[in-house]
Order: structure tokens, then sequence, then C-alpha cells
């Protein structure tokens, strides 16, 4: 409105962006070949970052077995490129990967991530895995250089309102894990585990859950088969465990009933051929196998041999997704601290979209002062009379602020003068209003 030397900054918009997959939008044979490990995700950032170059300014990756979702800081108008980058990252057909996608933008951007910190958008509702695996992600993004002010401030109020679900509502209270899920599936072929010998390969926080649930149901044996000895040693010596190397599991896996797997391997480390040799050992005993892993551990072509019930990742979710009335009643407690954190946390972004204008405004401001202040300090040098000087001082600083909305009063259509007329007493300032001491 200002004419007077102010222009407004034009301002290029950044918006949240998320976009991915879940466990409920793709099946496992989909999930698991987006999945990222750890050591990939700074190839990721960087390369989306480097596909979109300023467009992108800010991104972190979340990918565990349920899900693969990258958070933006972005300009609109990629949302509609981001799929087919995430297809050709991970050397897929886009085609194939476009109908399990979803995206999100702006404010229901942000309700997702509130939703998924808080355990709602988890296989397992209310589970509290998955808020340590996104301080995982953001924690590698900003040691990629990828996190910025914008999703920092998204993640540090998501972790704020994950904990304040957990701490205002039962939403974790009636959960059914996952390891005690695999605890279940095992005693529907064993009714008795004391007599059960249980393997476990890898050494990871998935693993140690399921290991804590057996190891109460006290059975004759348990192991640890691990890539890194010394990590399946410490998990070991916890439960009285044996450890086995990697190398080991061809010759003593008929030894087992219960096999549990969950590692970071991107292929198959049980394959077909391996388990119908095991099977002919056993003599056609059955075995449990529960693969917790995406990608995942064991070929899927083991759960036709008919001595072997194996289990996936999908298959433990879909036993503990029935939920009880008051785990529902939580979830709408939580949906409503979600509603009124987005609503906060939009109303930041939108003020902070202002704040270039805002400083232009005030550095306008200052630098009309100024000058205004000069004209009246050269007059008092000629010797004015102060209260002379500070009329002509006042009287030059009123018309400086006034010319702006006056030229735009006397050019305006009606209807825009109306509008003006509507806005000016709440942007001029009141003269009877209380000054500030």
């Amino acid at each position: 409105m200002l004419s007077s030397g102010f222009t407004a900054r034009k301002k290029m918009s950044v918006d949240v962006l998320t976009f991915g997959l879940n466990h409920v939008s793709a099946p496992l044979a989909v999930r698991e070949r987006v999945s990222l490990p750890v050591d990939l995700l700074r190839p990721a950032l960087d390369g989306l970052r480097s596909a979109f170059g300023s467009s992108v300014r800010e991104a972190a990756i979340l990918s565990t077995c349920n899900r693969t979702e990258v958070y933006c800081a972005a300009e609109p108008h990629i949302a509609d490129q981001l799929p087919a980058w995430m297809a050709d990252f991970n050397r897929l057909e886009s085609v194939s990967l476009q109908p399990h996608l979803y995206r999100y933008q702006h404010n229901e951007a942000v309700r997702h991530a509130f939703r998924v910190a808080s355990g709602l958008d988890s296989m397992v509702v209310g589970e509290p895995q998955i808020l340590g695996q996104m301080k995982d992600a953001v924690r590698a993004a900003t040691e990629a250089g990828s996190l910025g002010t914008l999703l920092h401030q998204l993640f540090q109020r998501t972790f704020s309102v994950a904990k304040e679900v957990r701490s205002h509502t039962a939403i974790g209270a009636h959960s059914v894990s996952m390891a005690a899920a695999a605890v279940r599936l095992a005693e529907r072929v064993f009714d008795d585990l004391s007599q059960a010998n249980v393997l476990f390969i890898g050494a990871g926080e998935m693993i140690e859950l399921c290991a804590t649930h057996f190891a109460a149901r006290q059975p004759a044996r348990m192991a640890v088969a691990n890539r890194t000895a010394e990590r399946a040693q410490v998990l070991a010596s916890r439960f009285n465990a044996d450890t086995l190397r990697l190398a080991q599991l061809s010759e003593s896996l008929a030894d087992f009933d219960v096999v549990v797997s969950c590692t970071a391997s991107t292929l198959p480390i049980l394959g077909l051929g391996m388990l119908e040799r095991i099977t002919r050992l056993r003599r056609h005993r059955p075995i449990v196998m529960v693969d917790l892993a995406v990608p995942r551990d064991i070929e899927a072509e083991v759960g036709r041999l008919p001595d072997i019930y194996l289990y996936t990742v999908d298959d433990l979710g879909r036993m503990v997704q029935s939920g009880s009335e008051a785990r529902q009643a939580a979830v709408v407690q939580a949906e409503a601290i979600i509603d009124a954190r987005v609503k906060n946390f939009m109303h930041w972004l939108e003020n902070r979209e202002i704040v270039p204008t805002l400083v232009d405004m005030q550095e306008t401001a200052e630098q009309l002062s100024a000058a205004e202040v000069e004209k009246a300090q050269r007059l008092l040098a000629r010797g004015v009379e102060p209260s002379e000087a500070l009329r002509y001082l006042a009287r030059n600083l009123t018309q400086k602020y006034m010319h702006g909305p006056l030229s735009e009063l006397n050019q305006s259509s009606p209807a825009q003068r109306e509008q003006l007329l509507q806005l000016l007493p709440r942007l001029l300032p009141d003269p009877n209003a209380p000054r500030r001491r």
C-alpha cells in the first residue's frame, strides 16, 4: 500500500510435502523394493536434491518395514514429479509403483507426520517404535545436511505431539505387539514352547523384543545368529542363549523348531533349496518361521513347503489390528490433540511466510524516518527553532506515511475502495490508544 519506496518482496512459495507408501497402500512385495537401509539414506537425499535443485529446499526420508516416506520443504509444483523420482531411484517402473503411493501437501502433510509419530498410522496402533525410527530419520537428514528451519520445526513439533498423545491418552495401553503376536503364532503350532528350540537371526531392536517375549515361555533352547558376532553375544548373554555364525545356519537350522528373522540384508538369507533339505533332515517335523524383515530374509516360496509355517510382517500385522473399544476411544482423543496441533503449526508456517515482507516494511519505514530526521537536523544547524524543526519533522513523516493509502483510495475502483476503507482503521495507529511505557 505504501508507495514511498516500499515494494513487497516476491515470495517463492515453499510448502510441506509428503509422499510414499505404507502397509495399507502397498503389499510387502512392493514395500521391500523401495525400502532403504540406513547406508542408502544419504545417497537418496543427495539424489533427491540433485534431481530437483532449489525446488526441494529440505528433505528427510523415513524407511521402516511398514513404510517408506519422503518429507520435503519444496515448491508445490513438483509434487506430481516426486513419485517418478522414487521409482527411478529404486529402478522400478513408475506405473508399477504409482497405484500404491499417497501424497499429502500443506496441513494434510503436517497431520500425516503427527499421526505417524503418534502410532495412529502404524500396523500396530499405538506402537512406540515408530517414534524412535522417525528420530533416526531426522538424525540422518541432519547429518546429510538436508534439514533446514521448516522441517526442523515440523519434526520437533511432531515429537512433542507424539509425547502429548502418549501422555494424555491410552493409545499404547491396549496394543498387542508384533513380538507378542509372533509368540502366539508359534503356540498355534507348538502348544508348549517349553519343549521348543528357538533361533533368532539378527540382533536389532525387533529381535530383542521377540527374544524377551519368547524367553517368558522358557523354551528348551534359545540361540542368536548375527553377522556381527559381538552383537549376537551381547543379546544372547541377556537370555542365557547360544550364539551361531550365519555361516552355520545351513548345518544348524534343522535343530530349531521356531525361527524368527529380522536382518538388514537386501537379499534373502534362507532360500527354498536350503529349507527343503532342512525339512528332510527333520523328518517333516514342523517349523514355524517368522520373517519380520523388509526386504524379506526368507524366500516367499518357502511358505509352500508343507512342513513350514511361514509368517511375514504383514501376517503379524493382520493379527494385531483387531482393536478394543478402549483403544478406539484413545484414537478419538489422539486425533483431537493432533487437529489442534496442526492448526498451531500452520499458524506458525503462515506467519513465517510474511516475515520477509515485514522486514522490508520495517527497513523502508526506518529509511524514511532517517531521511526526515536528517532534514530536521539541518534546519536546527541553520538556527531554526527546535519546536519548528519538530513540527517540520512530524508533518513530513505524516505526509510520507499517508501518501500510499491516500493514493490507493483515490485511484481504486468503488469495490476496492470499500475494502480499503474497512482495512485502514486496522492498519493505521489509534491516537486514543494508551501509550506503552
